[in-house]
């Protein structure tokens, strides 16, 4: 009996087994200077945060997607990465949808990002902010930039 029927690609939450494939992707990605790295401590403990693309049943994950909670009414769209040959066909747009929907039903009113890829982002609604509206980002994560206080990214802001 089939409890659970899902289509595919599959955006779900990461779980355990997920750590190790979203932590490759995603250094593959720092490796190329397009997102920070993250350590496999720092993603076990943030696992709830992240969402995994799944192509089909049972295959290896094949993009990942963080949603940050920053302040009561602040989150931050992380961490977006999907394996190069799964690019350009609206895979992206489903794991930030899954972190928006989230955001929405935890009640934040805002949701950032830091991205090298603004379109992406401004097609979805987002509009650029300056980096000094993100004092929270700043002091929690930027001072630990290898790229502070230069940084290249531009910061975005979606109102929910």
């Amino acid at each position: 009996m089939i409890c659970d029927e899902h289509e595919y690609p599959l955006v779900r939450k990461a779980v355990i087994e997920d750590v190790e494939p979203i932590h490759e992707i995603l250094n593959t990605f720092a490796a190329q200077g397009r997102l920070l790295p993250r350590s496999l401590s720092d993603l076990y403990e943030h696992l709830r945060a992240y969402y995994v693309l799944e192509p089909a049943p049972g295959e290896r994950i094949q993009g990942v997607c963080g949603l940050g909670i920053c302040w009561k009414d602040l989150a931050e769209i992380e961490s977006l990465a999907i394996v190069e040959t799964f690019q350009g066909r609206s895979l992206g747009r489903m794991l930030v949808d899954a972190c928006l929907c989230e955001a929405a039903v935890l009640g934040l009113n805002k949701v950032f990002t830091l991205t090298y890829i603004p379109g992406f982002f401004i097609k979805r609604g987002f509009y650029e902010v300056d980096k000094s509206c993100l004092p929270h980002k700043i002091w929690a994560d930027c001072l630990k930039c290898p790229k502070f206080p230069n940084c290249d990214e531009t910061a975005l802001m979606l109102q929910l």
